[in-house]
């Protein structure tokens, strides 16, 4: 009979943490992976396809949280199909050192070890916070970079490539990657430019806990010469849209399923197609097709007549706070009722610590000055200061709890 044990994964030590997954899912185990402060899923053992296997979380943006179960035959298709593009790309993946400093409970910190469990490679795991100190991360990896006898490989969300990319010692050790893969939310085109000035060579990629990590990649070589899409679908991947402009995909690495609301959801429909949450635009090129992710459908709302993509919205924003280099960490843009519009945006904001009030004042100034020029239904009508604002453990931010804190900050709560 199959069974489900919890692991709690400790984010300081991720090499424990994955050794006792290794020990586990050798002996048969379903295994969840979870933080230390998350709850567990309570899925009876009766419920669980043939193991081993395990349950991630996989949040979103929006909503609370599911639990994908996904066999580990589906996480071996997943790491056999970026191999065959790395094959593509000119690299063998018996000849690569992957770098890994993501969450080990996420799929975005799983796959990567994975990867290297199944091609028999080394790996070596790096704390998110040796990527906040550039110049010691560069100096502990040196040694690393010097060897020739494989090529570095990653994965970053495009914060942590932000923060590496304004400090010359980031810069180096980015250089130092023959392919630095980045999902998780939006890439800036601001960020993207500063990444080609620097020829560092990123593959901008879409995927999902769903299923079981990317299912698209834009190759460094396309990234570098403008390309600003998510690349093409991966050998075992279709692609479709539905009639509301939702990217449907199809791949045998779908999720077996997704315990919500104490039950089991199947993913895909009769024909094997699975729907995401997020809008998107096809186009035809290369023999293949190309993904362009215009925003989810989950956080879009009407204002005024119009559809609005907030993350599209905050990706315009970002690039205007890098060219004016305006001394703020992180943005995001929610939507509150309005009795005319349905929905008016406003905007959460928090600056370095170290900026002083007028640096602030000014800063907003320019911000508000550079949204005029916006149409009306994307302008935010509020600009709130905000010192806790910040991203989940993989970069993305939980919108339902920046909406509660705007809801205090009405109410005269905090």
């Amino acid at each position: 009979m199959n069974k489900l044990v919890t692991l709690k994964c400790d984010p300081t030590n991720p090499q424990k943490s994955s050794k006792e997954f290794a020990f586990l899912i050798d002996e048969g185990f379903w295994v969840q992976l979870i933080h230390p402060i998350n709850n567990k899923a309570a899925i009876p053992n009766h419920l669980l396809p043939s193991g081993p296997g395990v349950v991630i979380t996989s949040g979103g943006s929006t909503g609370g949280p599911s639990h994908c179960l996904q066999p580990c035959t589906n996480l071996d298709q997943s790491a056999l199909a970026t191999g065959h593009w790395l094959k593509k790309q000119g690299l063998e993946p018996k000849n690569c050192l992957i770098l890994n400093s993501l969450p080990f409970h996420h799929v975005s910190g799983l796959m990567p070890w994975w990867r290297s469990r199944l091609w028999e490679i080394e790996h070596k795991w790096l704390l998110p916070s040796q990527l906040k100190d550039p110049k010691t991360l560069q100096k502990s990896c040196e040694a690393l970079f010097k060897k020739k006898t494989y090529s570095c490989i990653t994965s970053l969300v495009p914060t942590q490539l932000q923060r590496l990319i304004n400090h010359p010692a980031g810069i180096q050790w980015l250089q130092s990657f023959a392919v630095i893969w980045v999902g998780g939310s939006a890439l800036s085109d601001n960020l993207a430019k500063k990444a080609r000035r620097k020829n560092i060579n990123l593959a901008p990629c879409y995927g999902s806990t769903e299923t079981a990590a990317m299912v698209t990649v834009l190759s460094p070589k396309e990234f570098l010469k403008g390309s600003n899409d998510c690349g093409h679908p991966l050998d075992d991947v279709n692609l479709r849209l539905s009639q509301n402009g939702a990217l449907e995909i199809k791949t045998p690495r779908l999720a077996s399923g997704r315990w919500i609301d104490n039950k089991i959801e199947f993913l895909q429909d009769q024909d094997g197609w699975w729907q995401s949450a997020d809008a998107a635009k096809l186009t035809f090129n290369q023999n293949s097709y190309s993904l362009e992710v215009i925003g989810r459908l989950d956080t879009a709302f009407h204002s005024g007549g119009e559809t609005i993509f907030p993350e599209k919205l905050e990706s315009k924003l970002l690039d205007h706070i890098l060219r004016m280099e305006l001394p703020i960490e992180n943005l995001i843009l929610l939507p509150i009722n309005d009795k005319e519009w349905g929905e008016r945006l406003v905007a959460l904001i928090r600056f370095n610590s170290k900026v002083t009030k007028n640096d602030q004042d000014e800063a907003l100034q320019k911000l508000e000055k550079t949204t005029q020029a916006w149409m009306p239904a994307e302008r935010p009508i509020t600009w709130y200061t905000c010192d806790e604002l910040t991203n989940n453990k993989v970069g993305k931010f939980e919108r339902s709890r920046w909406k509660n804190w705007i809801t205090k900050i009405k109410k005269g709560k905090l």
